[in-house]
């Protein structure tokens, strides 16, 4: 507990209440419900849910309100509530092959088995505020609703058919998927911990090191295969039962990138993979998660590391925004005891160099005289 300040527990519990006085806000506004934040501010629910690595929407919301729309400090709350709850189990991994598709892009085909599907996005809209959002608007009907889609194969299994992109992972059947909610990170880590580091990392740290990869900073050439957004069937391998038990659905966005790669000694020339798949709508999130997989994937192809995004023990280290939050706000802290030793090997220092400055002076002086 913080009680190293004037007034001890005193004047942090007046800290507290003082919180949740400007959290409430002007009593003349109505308080915001948790269901509103759910559906209306859902793309930040998805981020807290994404990088706190807990699908619950209510409690995301919640931890928004009560973090006063600080994201990180949401993540933070959902975080560490995690750690409260008992673990049943791991469910059988998302087939995203089956989704229901809400949104379905790709910028290498235009015309592709199961067609192009928009969906909810502002890549098509003008950046320009809507006053009648802030009057309270209501909001128009699409003009025609999409039906059901076709199936939608991937666009990486469309290449892999005529032998042009890498195998899907190298992973042997009989591999257990690690866990780094209970397991220390140790470098290097598998290609499946490294992945589930970079899906609950900070959004904005791999935007910027995927943005560094287009800009030379890694020799990508990277395409969108497919960015698609859905609902996925969860399902639990029950002992007692001879098939899995379905358990309901979530939302996820996923990302396959293709990326060029000339050939090695070992492998000819053809597409290799980048892949994100984060909770929620957060298709920026997963195409920078599939820009810095396919950038810490150097080595496996043998090339070079020569930049940030690169380097494995630099990206992972440094993605999770919680543990940056708890390095950089510690320095809130008392450091007294720290500073003033320090305070005190400064002062001597000053003045060892102000003696060395007098006495160059002084033998100056001498100089000059004869």
């Amino acid at each position: 507990m913080y009680v190293a300040v004037k007034g001890g527990e005193a004047a942090i519990a007046n800290a507290h209440a003082l919180l949740a006085d400007r959290r409430r806000g002007d009593r003349s506004v109505p308080a915001l419900r948790l269901d509103q934040i759910v559906e209306q501010l859902a793309l930040g629910v998805d981020r807290v849910m994404s990088e706190g690595s807990l699908y619950d929407c209510e409690l995301a919301a919640l931890a928004i309100v009560q973090a006063r729309g600080d994201m990180i400090e949401a993540i933070f709350l959902v975080r560490a509530y995690r750690t409260t709850l008992p673990r049943f189990g791991y469910t059988k991994a998302i087939d995203t092959g089956a989704m229901l598709v809400e949104r379905r892009v790709s910028a290498t085909y235009k015309d592709l088995p199961g067609g192009q599907l928009l969906g909810p996005t502002f890549d098509y809209t003008h950046r320009l505020l809507d006053p009648e959002l802030a009057a309270g608007g209501d909001v128009a009907e699409p003009l025609q609703r999409a039906s059901e889609a076709d199936a939608m194969p991937r666009v990486s299994a469309i290449l892999a058919r005529e032998g042009l992109i890498e195998p899907d992972g190298d992973m042997s059947q009989d591999h257990i998927p690690g866990d780094i909610t209970r397991e220390p990170l140790e470098f290097p880590m598998a290609r499946d911990i490294r992945l589930q580091a970079l899906s609950r990392g900070d959004e904005g740290f791999l935007l910027a090191l995927g943005y560094s990869t287009q800009r030379g900073y890694a020799r990508n050439h990277p395409f969108v295969g497919e960015v698609r957004i859905g609902e996925v069937e969860l399902e639990l391998d029950v002992p007692e039962l001879p098939f899995a038990v379905p358990l309901g659905s979530v939302r996820v966005t996923e990302c396959q990138m293709v990326n060029q790669f000339k050939g090695s000694a070992k492998a000819p020339p053809q597409f290799t993979r980048g892949y994100g798949l984060v909770f929620g709508q957060s298709e920026r999130k997963a195409m920078a998660m599939a820009l810095c997989d396919r950038a810490l994937r150097a080595t496996e192809f043998g090339e070079d590391v020569v930049a940030a995004a690169q380097d494995e023990e630099f990206v992972i280290s440094h993605t999770d925004n919680v543990q940056a939050t708890g390095f950089v706000e510690h320095l809130k802290l008392p450091h007294y005891v720290d500073f003033q030793a320090e305070l005190d090997l400064v002062r001597r220092m000053r003045a060892e160099h102000d003696a060395r400055e007098n006495a160059g002076r002084a033998e100056e002086k001498r100089e000059a005289a004869e």
